[in-house]
């Protein structure tokens, strides 16, 4: 049997549990890990899996064969260096070894939770992304943008936003490529760089709108947040994050998508006029 044969294989027998499945990367992941031929389970609380909750945790792992970990809220918290490493040690004692792990690009914070994952035992893959373009068309920024304004602590700096679709596809090829990355941190970037004024005017020009981008202060970014009714913990934290996120040390392209997948990741301007053709901008 030839090695891709044996992949291939070994695919068709595999069993991944994705945690987040529900969300932005999550529903992706288990979508394209499905189209791969991989069983997957999803774990989310109303299928009686919590991150919160480690008694909830083995009942999803057991007999499974790999593992996709998305924390909730970020994975710079220091509540998330907790429950990964717990979670992963559980997995490894529990037979499940191969861990990929969804990571931020350039997040000092999140460096912790990589340790945590990396000391497990796990035969363990990073995946650190960029700065996903389906947050201009999923989640809080939405609402602003559809009523004419984003505003958003990013100054005039340079990001190679990401589509989640590429994560989830180098995901799923690191899952089902035996142990060719494990061990691996992988940064993964979108094909150019560009500002959110940039990003902003992209989709403003597709829905055939007025958007305009209204750069602020991280710490007025951060008051806005709990006016909103985000925690106040979990808002300080974003405001650290931001803080040094945005200081231009992601402003470059890497080639691991490319490397991973043997093609080029998707322009972010596929995504713009895909999501403005499903109506992601509409008041």
């Amino acid at each position: 049997m030839t090695e891709n044969a044996a992949d291939k294989a070994n695919t068709q027998r595999m069993t991944v549990v994705v945690t987040g499945a529900s969300g932005r990367t999550g529903s992706r992941v288990a979508e394209a890990a499905r189209g791969a031929g991989l069983t997957v389970r999803t774990a989310s609380r109303t299928q009686g899996f919590d991150w919160e909750n480690p008694t909830t945790w083995a009942q999803t792992l057991r007999d499974a064969d790999a593992a996709y970990l998305m924390y909730p809220s970020d994975v710079g918290s220091p509540a998330a260096a907790e429950g990964v490493g717990m979670l992963a040690r559980e997995a490894v004692g529990l037979g499940v070894r191969r861990l990929v792990l969804l990571s931020a690009r350039g997040e000092d914070q999140a460096l912790p939770t990589e340790e945590a994952l990396k000391s497990s035992g796990a035969d363990w893959t990073i995946v650190r992304a960029a700065w996903f373009a389906q947050n201009f068309s999923e989640g809080p920024l939405v609402e602003g943008m559809a009523h004419g304004e984003l505003v958003f602590p990013a100054g005039e700096v340079k990001e190679p936003f990401l589509d989640v679709r590429d994560i989830a596809d180098v995901v799923t090829a690191v899952l089902t490529s035996g142990d060719r990355h494990v061990g691996r941190t992988l940064e993964l970037t979108g094909p150019r760089l560009l500002s959110w004024r940039e990003a902003v005017a992209e989709i403003s020009e597709a829905t055939g709108s007025t958007i305009t981008y209204t750069p602020v202060p991280t710490a007025a970014y951060g008051e806005a947040l709990e006016g909103f009714g985000v925690p106040a913990e979990e808002a300080e934290l974003l405001v650290e994050v931001f803080e040094t996120l945005m200081d231009g040390r992601n402003a470059h392209l890497t080639d691991d998508v490319r490397e991973v997948l043997g093609r080029a990741p998707r322009d972010f301007s596929d995504f713009v006029r895909e999501a403005a053709a499903a109506g992601a901008w509409k008041a």
